[in-house]
């Protein structure tokens, strides 16, 4: 039993350890720079399904609201690491784009709370309301990063793809509201993860039964 409750909480930790090398890929400056406003809704909707599916995973595993919050504030603390990290080998200060999880984690636990600890209410409100309040959260992000399009050419990435490097911005071109396209992405594929991470902490306990 100590075996099977210590791969369960080892998972747990490497949920959140992987939490925060996903942000640093879709958090750091190539989402502020190369394509500005287009790509925040990548940003956007691999957040929200990141948060969501270890969240409900959690939640669900403890049956006790809040805990959504608590693993979005150990990711939080995770990535600030992080970007302390960077910030001590040199790169700027906003190289590492720390989103803002907790909110929309929080509403989570108030939907699974609500709902009288309802799976299927957490999964399908709850995961609704993560995809659609993330990229409100976050938007604040990408209008604080400084100079953005400078620090894309001043630390360029030696390993990018041609289509990756750096160019001038083109605002509007590709999507007219990245915000309202990466809240409705994000959440109509919020539930189908929740679910995912629902069935993930079903086998994890009856594995462990």
């Amino acid at each position: 039993v100590w075996f099977r409750r210590t791969t369960h909480y080892l998972f747990i930790v490497v949920v959140a350890v992987n939490s925060t090398l996903l942000t640093i890929n879709a958090g750091d400056y190539i989402f502020y720079t190369d394509w500005a406003w287009t790509s925040f809704v990548v940003f956007s909707i691999s957040q929200s399904t990141m948060l969501v599916v270890g969240a409900i995973y959690y939640m669900l595993f403890t049956g006790v609201p809040g805990t959504a919050t608590y693993y979005a504030t150990i990711m939080t603390i995770y990535t600030w690491v992080a970007k302390g990290a960077w910030f001590a080998l040199g790169y700027p200060y906003d190289f590492v784009v720390v989103p803002v999880w907790i909110p929309s984690a929080m509403l989570l636990d108030l939907a699974y709370w609500a709902t009288r600890r309802n799976k299927h209410a957490a999964i399908l409100i709850g995961g609704v309301l993560v995809g659609m309040s993330l990229p409100l959260f976050n938007m604040i992000n990408l209008l604080l990063v400084a100079d953005p399009l400078e620090m894309a050419f001043k630390y360029p990435r030696p390993t990018l793809p041609p289509y990756m490097t750096p160019i001038e911005p083109q605002v509007g071109k590709f999507y007219n509201s990245p915000v309202a396209l990466g809240a409705g992405a994000g959440a109509v594929l919020c539930v189908p993860i929740a679910a995912l991470g629902a069935k993930l902490n079903t086998w994890t306990y009856r594995w462990m039964a």
